[in-house]
């Protein structure tokens, strides 16, 4: 029986465990990568492990997030990346060179190796034949400093793609199919593998943006087979000799499968507030706009902006409407400049963001109160962008150009012919804005610097004997590390600060959330299903760490969220029988009896009292021996100083 691109990749990489689906693997991680917003954390982690220099084949920091500096906070964030970088055998990503995936995809990921990222969206790497997967902070240090890094083997769903996209279909319009059919918790324990004869009418570009958004699925990672396309881009970049094809054996077999005929898909859109919120252009209508936004690690290649300038060429943006677009590296803005584009962009009245995450994060470009904006991003969470009350819609760039020439939501298709994009032979390539790392003789004289934002990893302790705690908060299903831990310009520039971003925690759900848990001393959170979904940021844990959050009960975990609570030492626990939700209510009083013991006994079904109610409830703690134990220590960390302690 053949194997899977997915399960060949794994077990090259396979540490520990055996490839058994839905038990504990450990694998060798070749690459890393971090951006600004969680990598200062990532890297006072790292710090405190102790670990002279990086053990990975190629570590990377990025600059990409925290870029609207309006105060000292996020540039003495980037300073000390830098140093910490410079010193520990990593490469900086200046501030200006891009998003990290869209970067890390053009001149560091090679087919076949494995990547993990302190970002959600790192499974655009599976764009080139990679096992690219979003991660916590905190493994991300562990894998810098050589440790494996552990997931849930994997089932692997096969996408086979026929056909080829009709004139002004678009990649985005494949994810939004796949997520249409799927949902977002669609791909819990899952690799989506694309195949078929489609595939090769797809560009890299095209499949990047697949797996990137492929994060909204819930899915571990995404991946396509690495091919002649895939070559082709990677000698175009000067990275020829990084190239080896990567494809699934013929008679691989596989857990699920999908077909999707690229010549049967039109336009699509995910309408607030939710990634799978799915719909025809024509299901929609005549809907008014805005706004529009062209950029974000999902759709600001060259090819993206190659088609939005061929759009708006010789036209002017409605007066109704504010068009933004952020080139996805200095790369593409590069040749942006050389072939002409950016002129006709500018000339069009479109406002040129820098190359960076920008809206998609919040960070600048609010629509107006009630606004409707098109984004070409990846997430459109409630809040997200920054106005509480904006409608926003997930688009393809083709979608968005044209629809900001008409002013309302329109079809592309009404363009008519559509010219052949072709990549170009050559990319323009300048890394001058990557810093290497110093040489080994010389990385004891380089100088950690550090701002007054920048707090240490919040205090940890073991495992209690026995827990008695308030519900602090109950929360429904779908909640998203954006409820838990919002970003946007306000608070993004704390990632450092816990200890001042906790005050943020959950503030979109309960303002009243960080008063009343930190006065509780000690509590617990009951939620519903798929907790914990999107960004990979691992504060949604650390806050409520801080917060003294000792135990989250919830009917599923996603599976990132579900690593950072074991990572930071907080309970996971799911209902056996999810009907119990109800038996809890916020305020009720909460214990779970020699909770340590029934740990260290390997035991995974508990017993939760409600004291207010006299209810009995049974909860599930699926613990592995090294979960078991992180849980034991206090989190990753403590395990991990024990662990090189001795």
């Amino acid at each position: 029986m053949g194997l899977t691109l997915t399960e060949k990749i794994l077990k090259a990489h396979l540490v520990e465990g055996e490839m058994v689906k839905g038990s504990e693997i450990g694998i060798r991680i070749d690459q890393t990568l971090t951006q600004d917003a969680t990598g200062t954390m990532a890297y006072l982690e790292f710090e405190a492990m102790g670990v002279p220099r990086v053990r990975t084949e190629r570590s990377v920091a990025y600059i990409d997030h925290n870029t609207l500096q309006n105060g000292f906070e996020n540039a003495d964030d980037h300073r000390f990346i830098g140093s910490v970088a410079k010193k520990h055998g990593i490469y900086f990503s200046r501030p200006g060179n891009g998003i990290c995936h869209q970067v890390h995809l053009e001149r560091f990921g090679v087919p076949g190796k494995t990547l993990i990222g302190s970002d959600s969206h790192t499974p655009t790497g599976g764009g080139i034949g990679m096992i690219a997967m979003g991660a916590g902070g905190l493994d991300v240090a562990v894998a810098m400093g050589g440790g494996t890094y552990y997931i849930t083997c994997p089932k692997v769903v096969k996408v086979e793609l026929t056909g080829k996209l009709s004139p002004w279909v678009a990649a985005k319009d494949v994810i939004l199919e796949v997520l249409r059919r799927m949902s977002v918790k669609g791909g819990v324990g899952k690799v989506i593998e694309y195949c078929g004869e489609g595939v090769k009418t797809l560009s890299v570009p095209e499949r990047a943006t697949i797996t990137n958004m492929g994060a909204e699925l819930g899915a571990t990672t995404s991946i396509f087979p690495s091919d002649e396309v895939t070559k082709q881009f990677l000698e175009a970049q000067g990275r020829g000799e990084v190239w080896s094809e990567q494809k699934a054996d013929a008679d691989a077999v596989y857990d699920e499968e999908l077909h999707i005929d690229l010549s049967e898909l039109v336009p699509l859109a995910a309408c607030p507030h939710s990634p799978d919120n799915v719909k025809t252009v024509a299901e929609i209508g005549k809907l008014k706009i805005d706004q529009v936004c062209i950029g974000s690690c999902t759709n600001s290649s060259l090819l993206d902006m190659m088609k939005v300038a061929h759009i708006l060429k010789g036209k002017t943006v409605n007066p109704d409407v504010s068009l933004a677009i952020a080139p996805g590296s200095k790369q593409v803005l590069n040749m942006m400049a050389d072939m002409g584009i950016l002129g006709t962009l500018i000339a069009a009245g479109a406002r040129i963001l820098e190359s960076a995450c920008g809206p998609c994060i919040g960070m600048g470009q609010s629509p107006n109160s009630g606004g409707i904006s098109l984004r070409t991003f990846n997430r459109n969470f409630l809040g997200r962008s920054g106005t509480k009350d904006g409608q926003i819609y997930l688009v393809s760039p083709e979608l968005a150009a044209y629809s900001a020439l008409t002013g309302y939501l329109s079809d592309p298709r009404e363009l008519g012919e559509m010219p052949d994009f072709v990549l170009p032979e050559k990319f323009t390539v300048n890394d001058n804005m990557i810093v290497l790392p110093a040489p080994e003789e010389e990385m004891d004289k380089v100088e950690i610097l550090r701002g007054p934002n920048i707090k240490p990893f919040p205090e940890t302790a073991p495992l209690e004997a026995t827990i008695e705690a308030g519900c602090s908060l109950k929360v429904g299903d779908n909640i998203t590390t954006d409820h838990i831990m919002p970003a946007g310009a306000k608070i993004l520039p704390l990632r450092s600060n816990i200890p001042a971003i906790s005050q943020h925690c959950f503030t979109v759900c309960d303002e009243a959330f960080p008063k009343r848990a930190k006065e509780m001393g000690q509590s617990i959170i009951v939620g519903g299903s798929n907790y914990g979904q999107g960004s990979s940021r691992e504060h949604a844990a650390l806050a409520p760490l801080y917060l003294g959050v000792k135990a989250v009960l919830v009917k599923s975990f996603a599976r990132i969220h579900r690593a950072n609570l074991i990572n930071a030492g907080i309970l996971p626990l799911t209902f056996v029988n999810e009907a119990d939700y109800e038996k809890i209510s916020q305020g009720d009083v909460l214990e779970l009896a020699d909770i340590r013991k029934h740990i260290e006994a390997g035991e995974t079904t508990l017993t939760l009292v409600n004291k207010t109610t006299g209810a009995e409830i049974p909860v599930l703690c699926e613990l592995t021996g090294r979960t078991k134990d992180i849980i034991l220590a206090g989190g990753l960390l403590d395990y991990t100083r024990d662990k090189l302690s001795k």
